[in-house]
């Protein structure tokens, strides 16, 4: 018989020889071999995908907007500009600074390429002072309205968190933009009620708050109190009576 330390390694060499390495599992013949990898590369295939799709995708207009994402999403962009006291026109910019925009990546300045590639926006919960065009007077204070919203918003990112589509193929959206101080997130909307520059909005039909109608209403109040912007005259036509007087004259609204 052998000294025990021979004996033991002469045993430690049998057993080793007949381990099987881990990858014996996947002999040549095991399917797994080619399904595990196939599964794998079709969930990360599938994952980027949806992430592009989702958070990468640059929307150019409203007939690109899937429906399913009005009232689950928000689009970040950079107003083009703005065309009256509660609309303006947005470049969708997916990812921001991000995703290069703004250093690798630039909005278009002309009108040549900015066409076709903008998304009409309409300020949810709020109507501004009606201006003059299709043949009607500008109400007053429609020009104190739209000269607030573009200084405020023109050539900002702004990021709408989308609800609608309208009847004029707008996209119906509550408006955040960042302003000074210290880069605060403000609601466009209810900064305009709060200057008295807007009401909200009193239309029996397509009325869409994005869930501030509360909100909307006390800063409404507030501005009345105090008698700011549109409030402070002895009567107001609100924009909404204004539309109906225009619509009862032959003069069709906005």
């Amino acid at each position: 018989m052998a000294p025990w330390p021979f004996s033991l390694f002469s045993s430690n060499k049998k057993e080793e020889s007949n381990a099987s390495p881990w990858t014996a599992f996947l002999s040549a013949d095991d399917p797994r071999q080619i399904i595990l990898p196939t599964v794998l590369s079709t969930v990360g295939i599938l994952g980027l995908v949806g992430f592009y799709t989702r958070f990468l995708r640059r929307i150019p207009g409203t007939a690109y907007v899937k429906p399913t994402s009005f009232r689950s999403r928000s689009l970040l962009g950079r107003v083009t500009s703005v065309g009256d006291g509660d609309g303006f026109h947005l470049y969708h910019t997916p990812g921001g600074r991000l995703a290069g925009w703004g250093w690798l990546r630039k909005v278009p300045s002309t009108r040549a390429g900015l066409k076709n590639q903008t998304i009409p926006i309409r300020i949810a919960g709020i109507d501004a002072p009606e201006g003059a065009h299709f043949g009607r007077p500008a109400q007053p204070f429609s020009a104190e309205a739209l000269s607030f919203l573009t200084s405020y918003v023109l050539h900002r990112p702004v990021r709408a968190v989308i609800h609608r589509r309208d009847q004029y193929d707008r996209v119906v959206a509550t408006v955040f933009v960042r302003r000074f101080p210290f880069l605060l997130r403000k609601d466009v909307g209810l900064e305009m009620l709060k200057r008295g520059l807007a009401t909200t909005y009193e239309a029996k039909t397509g009325v869409e708050f994005g869930g501030k109608e509360a909100v909307y209403m006390r800063a409404q109040e507030k501005a009345k109190k105090r008698r700011v912007g549109m409030w402070g005259g002895k009567k107001l036509e609100s924009p909404r009576e204004y539309k109906n007087r225009m619509r009862a004259d032959g003069v069709k609204p906005e």
